[in-house]
Formats: C-alpha cells, sequence, structure tokens
C-alpha cells in the first residue's frame, strides 16, 4: 500500500516539528514506492538533509534502501557513518536535477531544519514540489492547535513557501491504539482548516494496528514500517 501525490509532483520535501517522525515516514514511503513501481519515474532517491539534532537518519539505512533499488544522498562520509557532522555531500543535487527521478528529502526539523533547504530552492520552484509537514499529537509542542499552527507557520515562512499537505503521524510508540491515532487525524482537520493545507495520508504502524480499525478515518492511510526503531528498545 502507498499514498497518491498530485499528477506531476517529482520532487517531496518532508518536514515537521523535531521528534515528529520525517525519517521514518520517508523511508517507509520509499520503500513502499519501490515495492509498488507506482511513481511513473525511472528512480526513486532519498536526500538525507537533516543535520540539525540528527537522532535519526535515513542514511543510517543505507543499505537496505540500496537493497531496493533507492539510492542514498546525504553525508559527505557516504553510507551509515555514526559522525555528527553538519556537512552535506554535493551530490545531493543530482536527484533533484534529474527528471527522471522521484526524490523524498528527508528535512529537519522545524525552522531551524528547513533553513538548510534554502540553498537549494531553486530545484523548488515551479509545480515539480510537493511541501508535506508530519505532525504528532503526542509531542507536546505540537499537541495543541495554537502550538501546531506555530511550529509549521515558522517552516512555511522559513522557505516563503506554503505547506501542500499534512501527515498525521500521531502514535505512543509501542503502546499505539486506533484512539491515538484517530486523536491525531482531528487535530490535522482542524490544521487543514486553519491552514488551507490538505490532508496527505494518516499513517498507522503495521505491526501492531490494522487499517481496519481505522474505518472513520476517511483519508488516505499508510502503514508504517517501523525501519528506523532499534530492536533493542523492545527489549
Amino acid at each position: 500500500m502507498s499514498i497518491s501525490l498530485p499528477l506531476g509532483r517529482r520532487i517531496l520535501i518532508v518536514t515537521g516539528h523535531y521528534g515528529s517522525g520525517k525519517t521514518e515516514f520517508a523511508v517507509s514511503l520509499a520503500m513502499a514506492l519501490s515495492k509498488n513501481n507506482i511513481t511513473g519515474f525511472e528512480k526513486i532517491a532519498i536526500c538525507d538533509l537533516d543535520v540539525v539534532n540528527p537522532y535519526f537518519r535515513s542514511r543510517e539505512q543505507f543499505e537496505l534502501l540500496e537493497s531496493a533499488g533507492i539510492h542514498v544522498y546525504g553525508g559527505i562520509y557516504g553510507k551509515g557513518t555514526t559522525a555528527e557532522i553538519p556537512e552535506i555531500s554535493p551530490s545531493v543535487k543530482a536527484p533533484m536535477e534529474d527528471s527522471n527521478c522521484f526524490t523524498i528529502i528527508d528535512a529537519g526539523g522545524n525552522d531551524a531544519g528547513a533553513r538548510i533547504l534554502k540553498q537549494f530552492e531553486k530545484y523548488f520552484s515551479g509545480n515539480q514540489t510537493y511541501l508535506a509537514a508530519v505532525v504528532n499529537a503526542s509531542r507536546p509542542e505540537t499537541s495543541t492547535l495554537a502550538g501546531a499552527i506555530e511550529q509549521l507557520s515558522s517552516i512555511e515562512q522559513e522557505l516563503n513557501m506554503k505547506i501542500d499537505g499534512l501527515i498525521s503521524n500521531t502514535h505512543m510508540l509501542m503502546e499505539t491504539s486506533a484512539d491515538i491515532i484517530q486523536r491525531g487525524y482531528e487535530l490535522c482537520k482542524s490544521i487543514s482548516y486553519k491552514m488551507g493545507s490538505d490532508i496527505l495520508c494518516v499513517t498507522y504502524p503495521e505491526s501492531l494496528i490494522s487499517v481496519d480499525e481505522l474505518t472513520t478515518i476517511p483519508a488516505q492511510k499508510f502503514p508504517l514500517g517501523m525501519y528506523m526503531r532499534q530492536s533493542w528498545l523492545d527489549k
């Protein structure tokens, strides 16, 4: 299962508040798109541009992604590095310039993370880019309508771009329930009304929740693979 983006959008920027689950969504989406081969483009790439507070980085799953045919760009030292060096390889421009490549940009959190994207803004002009914001109502700073709008508005102002779509990604890790996901969706509905952004999808942890439990949510549902969760956390 995957999600539908507006026709012609080739670059998907995944932004949002710190710890909202941007990287998990980006990796899960890339894997789903590769498996289902539905992008309409010859190639799929992830650009890991999270160099601000990078607790989880999509390039940590370099081998998994590359084995699925997904090209990974990001740090200057290439795959799997744990070095906390806030530098980006010049090669990240390659998929943005390639009209045959569907590119997912895993951005850093908040306006500070969005600021990194400013150097690539020439690639985001026109109608080929979709700016998506991940919202997790379980995070204190985005648990209320006012708090969430404050965070998302600061990203829009930094990028001078409007957020096209919201990704409702509310969870409580392994304690996630359908009610928690519903709560997140309700918050995103209110944000959507206030900010004029669509709801792109509602995520759910595929290993914990069945999509049949979410029938009261009319938006697209997207299953998360939980690729970024370290196994030792469950021991």
